[in-house]
């Protein structure tokens, strides 16, 4: 998937060499449209306007490198077996982003601290980008529950 949004250009590759698993295939599909939905909100570009970090997300056994530049993500690609560099890293199980993304999820899965907190996510690496723009990666990871509410 290769779009253009604004002048920056946001690229999604998916490698072919991580197999994806068939219960969380819909998860890997949801996270690969974070792009244009970040994009596409105003609103959230403006809050991370200042905002330029590297960072790997997981959903289970799949590792995305995501670069976001200007409050937008320049790039969104599937990591191959030789990662690319990050700052920090947000992983969790296919099963706390299912719960994560739903419409209106139940206490405790509404937000990326309560996931820490709650030991279903991690957040590792230098988290001096995430803590700085806190909101804007709380509301980029949210973002994916637009999907959800798209279907209904």
């Amino acid at each position: 998937m290769l779009f253009c949004q604004s002048e920056l250009l946001l690229t999604s590759v998916v490698s072919p060499v991580m197999p994806l698993g068939p219960d969380h295939a819909d998860l890997i599909a949801r996270f690969e449209r974070l792009g244009e939905l970040v994009n596409g909100d105003s609103d959230l570009v403006r809050r991370g306007a200042r905002c330029h970090a590297e960072l790997e997300a997981g959903i289970g056994d799949a590792m995305f490198y995501v670069s976001v530049a200007e409050g937008r993500l320049v790039q969104l690609e599937r990591q191959s077996r030789l990662p690319r560099p990050w700052q920090f890293a947000v992983r969790a199980p296919a099963e706390t982003w299912r719960k994560f993304w739903m419409p209106v999820p139940e206490p405790g899965w509404h937000d990326l601290s309560a996931l820490t907190k709650r030991g279903v996510a991690s957040i590792e690496g230098d988290i001096t980008p995430f803590m700085t723009h806190l909101q804007f990666f709380k509301d980029m990871f949210a973002a994916a529950r637009r999907l959800s509410q798209a279907r209904r």
